[in-house]
């Protein structure tokens, strides 16, 4: 909910950097939490997109691409307009498995060690556009790997399925 709440500025409106209202290619762009803009060392934002029929990796195709194009450009354009860093400065990606399911893209500084930020876990959104363009349905159909602790509620899920 508190994602909607974002979405439709009943709730941290005024921390927006950048917005796109269009509903199918549109999101909102905002710092996360964990960064406290005092240094841009740790720059940190997320885009949420205003879709809410896309959960994560998985759901995307082809027909996302003017999304994600989206994201990228406008994204890079308003952090380099608002914090002053190049879009070659910045890591943008996706998780797979995401810590919520609404589609949304982490922008960090390059230099900064997000959690989650490791290969195993982070698709660079320009690769997933690339996926995209050479097979539109690309993540129906690859293999996904990631990092589960063991404590997580998935890995027991999978344990009980047989899976590992």
């Amino acid at each position: 909910q508190w994602v909607y709440n974002i979405l439709e500025k009943k709730a941290e409106a005024e921390r927006i950097v950048h917005e796109n209202p269009d509903p199918c290619s549109g999101f909102v762009l905002l710092p996360d939490f964990k960064w406290d803009q005092s240094q841009l060392d740790d720059l940190y934002l997320i885009a949420l997109v205003r879709r809410r029929d896309l959960r994560s990796l998985r759901d995307l195709t082809a027909e996302h691409l003017p999304l994600l194009r989206n994201i990228l450009t406008e994204g890079q354009e308003a952090i380099s307009r608002r914090f002053g860093v190049p879009g070659c400065q910045l890591r943008v990606y996706l998780h797979y498995q995401p810590s919520y399911y609404h589609l949304h893209v982490h922008f960090t500084a390059l230099g900064y060690e997000a959690a989650g930020s490791a290969v195993e876990r982070a698709h660079l959104l320009p690769d997933v556009i690339d996926n995209l363009l050479m097979e539109p349905s690309y993540y129906q159909q690859r293999a996904l790997t990631c990092p589960l602790r063991a404590d997580e509620p998935l890995l027991k899920k999978f344990r009980e399925a047989g899976r590992l």
